[in-house]
This record gives structure tokens, sequence and C-alpha cells, in this order.
């Protein structure tokens, strides 16, 4: 990566907006979009305005923390990829508005208030599986598996399903079957969901030496892992059903969405068979959409419990 300099000429409000693209803030809104649907499921209704602002804070920081981290330590094969060049510590073409360093500070800073902020405002548990996610993201994700395995995202994106397990956290001080049901569904959507990514940049991961699974296997083997884990998903959403008491919106949402990701799943492996383009941005695009139907059904079956 060719040298770089931090700016002394950026305004105020570049250097704020450097400091959240670290965050990723697209990515955190991904991650939050479970946090609240497992603090209504852990107590089959809406929890306190407080403790949700409190937990979603938490949340927040604790995300904020392991991407930025994360920023600093990929910064070598962000600056080699094109859909990653412009994040804040990879501009190579001109100057930094936020030095290394500073990102790294940063990095911790937002950890250290994330599980501070949990562990007054809720409960002990609830902020140690935060400092947990940061930890299974940097440390085992980062640093560990994404430049050394294939099979990097299945368990490195363990780190993803956290904000469920800490939002039933937050509101109990335990963890139950159906956060852990929760959990499994958010396990098995991350490969499909990060593969159907991986295969639109394929060519830019293999440049960058990331070993994703559409660079180092066939592409009618990567169709057979995503149909694998959407079925996986898909049968963890309806158990979820039941393990979790939930009605009739629910499940005909769960029901519906899945068998929606299903079939954009089997195309994309059927495509690989036939040697076509596998057009994989449409199940990426859908299992966005997927997540955040079957969050939101959730907390609508739960506060209008119609057939239950």
């Amino acid at each position: 990566m060719s040298e770089v300099v931090v700016s002394g000429r950026s305004s105020f409000g570049e250097v704020v907006s450097a400091y959240i693209a670290l965050m990723k803030p697209r990515v955190i809104e991904l991650l939050l979009v479970t946090t609240l649907p497992a603090m209504v499921l852990a107590q089959h209704k809406l929890p306190s305005l407080t403790l949700a602002l409190f937990t979603l804070v938490g949340g927040t920081l604790a995300a904020g923390s392991a991407n930025a981290l994360n920023c600093y330590l990929d910064r070598d094969i962000d600056a080699l990829m094109k859909r990653t060049a412009m994040r804040p510590l990879t501009r190579t073409a001109g100057e930094l508005t936020v030095s290394p360093r500073s990102a790294v500070v940063f990095g911790f800073i937002l950890g250290i208030a994330a599980v501070a902020l949990l562990w007054v405002t809720t409960n002990p548990l609830a902020a140690l599986l935060a400092l947990a996610a940061i930890v299974i993201y940097v440390v085992g994700y980062t640093m560990g598996l994404k430049r050394r395995t294939p099979s990097n995202i299945v368990w490195g994106g363990a780190a993803g399903c956290m904000p469920v397990l800490i939002g039933q956290a937050a509101v109990t001080g335990t963890l139950t079957w159906a956060s852990g049901v929760l959990f499994l569904i958010i396990f098995w959507w991350t490969p499909p969901h990060f593969w159907a990514l991986a295969v639109r940049f394929r060519d830019e991961y293999e440049a960058a030496g990331v070993p994703m699974l559409p660079v180092v296997a066939d592409v009618t083997v990567v169709g057979r892992r995503i149909v694998g884990y959407s079925w996986a998903m898909a049968g963890a959403s309806v158990a979820l059903l039941f393990v979790g008491k939930l009605g009739v919106i629910y499940g005909v949402v769960a029901v519906a969405t899945g068998a929606i990701f299903l079939r954009e799943a089997h195309l994309v492996r059927s495509r690989a068979h036939r040697g076509e383009d596998l057009k994989p941005m449409r199940l990426f695009h859908w299992s966005i959409t997927y997540l955040s139907l079957v969050s939101a059904a959730i907390v609508v079956d739960i506060l209008l419990p119609i057939g239950r």
C-alpha cells in the first residue's frame, strides 16, 4: 500500500464523517434490526423505552468498535478492492482524514464505552456478550479466519448474531432456547448473504488474496453450499414459530419469505450448473429484505397476537 499522510486541513464535518464511516453504519443498521425483536421475544411485550434505548446504543457502540478495528486491520486489502477502496484508512490517492493510530484508539474507546454502558444500564451478561462479539469479529474473524480459510464467514459470522443474545440478556439477564433459535436463523443466513456478495466481487477478493469460498471453489460448490445453508436458515425460522410461541402472523411471513429466499438460492445453484451468470445480487438484496421482514414479523406478531 502506498504511503499516505494525515491531512491537517480537513474540516470538522469531514473528520466526523470519517469517524462515522469507520463504524460502518450500514452494517450496524443491519445488525441492530434483530436486537429489538430479540428483546420483544424475550418477554413477549415491548421493553421499556429506556432499556431499549440503552441496549441499542450499547450495541451500536460495540459494533462500531469492531468495525473500526476491522478497518484498521484490513486497510491493506481494502485498498486493493474497488468496493472498499474509499474507506477512511484506504484513500491511498490522497491524504487521510483519520490516521490509523487514531482509528485504533477510536475503536478501543467505543468498545470500552459499549461494555461500560451495557454493564451499568442493563446487566453484566449483556455487557460480556457485547465484549465477546467484538473479540469474535476482530480477533476470531478479521485476524484469525478471514485471510486463512474459505469458512471465514461461517464462523466469523457468529459475531453478527450476537445482537440477538445481547437483546435477550438485556431484558432477562439470561439466555433462552428462543434466543438460541433466533441466533441460528442469523447464523445460517450469514453465509448465503455474504457468499452472494463475494460471487459478485470475486475478482476483487482474489486480487486482495482473501480466500472467500467463491474464490477458491467452483461455482457449483458455492451454489450447493448456498442452498444448504438457506434450507438450514428456513428450518430454523419455522422452528422459532414453536419455540418462541409465536402465531400466525410470524408463521405466514417466515414461510413466505423463506420460500422466496430458497427459490433465489436454488436459482443460483441451477445457474451455476448450467454455466450461466449466477445473478448473485438478487439473492444478496433479498437476504436483507428477508431478515428485516422476519424481524418485523416477530414484533408485530407479539403485539398483535392473532391466531395464538
